[in-house]
């Protein structure tokens, strides 16, 4: 494993960011590649996989006895509506759906007729959906769809209200296999949850740091790498930029002055 310490600030030429590759030609990565001439390559370090339906049976949870349903993201969606089908379950048309974000809203229109249906959404953050459903406490149940590995965020706001729920894992998020990889030699790898350092030593056990530089996002990251023992290089966000690919930056220009 890799030691703390000085190292000298060599220039930037290769990233590796540990993400599926961006769909879209416009991504911030391109541009910071096309800009500074540098190589950046993307390569998820962990993926979701869902949780059998006749797994999701033991844990004795019937969907259609909750009358409202709590998404903080696609994939919780996917997954929700995966396994109705797997257990052949149809949602009645006056379940309530409650989103964090009308980006996560609005992706139910891939199951369900949107117009017809009780949606319900945030502006982003766990705090606005709270206070949405704050509203329905009374009156509904709550079945909570989620990762083996979740924020605690919803859950403890539900306890502490006095919410009648239910959280249901219906998909785990696991190490991707990169023994194709034959090397990490990269000046700077980019990490976006703790599971990726996790996949990082299941794959490369005897992984060693040197030059290389970490780059994180998000506090529960950057201890993460600070638990692994390595050395934290560069993080996001931070007061100068919100995003990752601007610390990346801000860091590139300070190494080639």
């Amino acid at each position: 494993m890799t030691t703390s310490g000085f190292v000298k600030k060599e220039k930037v030429k290769s990233i590796l960011i540990s993400q599926p590759e961006p769909e879209s030609a416009k991504s911030p990565y391109y541009d910071l590649a096309k800009k500074y001439k540098i190589k950046v390559d993307f390569r998820p370090f962990i993926h979701v996989e869902g949780i059998p339906g006749k797994d999701f049976r033991k844990s004795k949870i019937t969907v259609t006895d909750f009358k409202a349903v709590i998404f903080n993201s696609r994939s919780s969606i996917d997954h929700f509506f995966r396994i109705c089908e797997e257990l052949r379950t149809r949602m009645p048309q006056d379940t309530k759906y409650f989103c964090v974000s009308e980006a996560v809203a609005l992706y139910l229109q891939k199951y369900i007729l949107y117009r017809k249906r009780k949606v319900f959404y945030g502006t982003g953050t766990e705090t606005s959906l709270q206070s949405i459903m704050k509203k329905y406490k009374d009156t509904e149940n709550f079945l909570f769809p989620c990762s083996s590995v979740h924020k605690e965020g919803l859950s403890t706001f539900m306890e502490k209200e006095g919410f009648v729920f239910e959280k249901a894992v219906l998909y785990k998020t696991v190490s991707s296999d990169l023994s194709d990889l034959k090397n990490l030699k990269y000046d700077v790898i980019v990490f976006f949850s703790p599971s990726g350092f996790v996949s990082l030593f299941e794959n490369f056990p005897d992984f060693e740091q040197g030059d290389t530089r970490i780059a994180t996002f998000g506090n529960s990251t950057a201890k993460a790498a600070e638990d692994a023992g390595l050395r934290l290089d560069i993080q996001a966000p931070i007061p100068e930029s919100r995003s990752m690919t601007g610390a990346l930056e801000l860091y590139i220009k300070s190494v080639r002055k």
